[in-house]
């Protein structure tokens, strides 16, 4: 990979069920355990997840007051427990790379 190439980082995220259906993700919990609340959700949308690729819900969320991404990847599968993943984008920094 290349610096400032983005890529998918597949994470756990506690999500609200409610009974209309709708999914709000209330809490992002990172690769090394860290949590992050999710202050509100902005808009969710059909879209494609341009800088590390992939299609599903994209949800423009607020984490400590900054904007970000959070995708929702649905399954191919008909039957069973998984639904899809969640993911966000991440860029490869220089320092990972020397």
């Amino acid at each position: 990979m290349l610096p400032g190439e983005a890529y998918k980082v597949y994470v756990s995220v506690f999500v609200e069920h409610r009974s209309d259906g709708t999914m709000l993700p209330r809490e992002i919990i990172w690769e090394d355990g860290q949590k992050y609340e999710i202050d509100r959700v902005i808009d969710i949308r059909p879209a494609y997840a341009a800088k590390a690729g992939g299609q599903g819900d994209r949800y423009t969320i607020q984490v400590n007051g900054a904007r970000t991404y959070l995708y929702f990847e649905r399954s191919t599968n008909l039957t069973g427990n998984t639904i899809g993943r969640w993911f966000v984008e991440r860029k490869v920094p220089l320092r990972d790379l020397l």
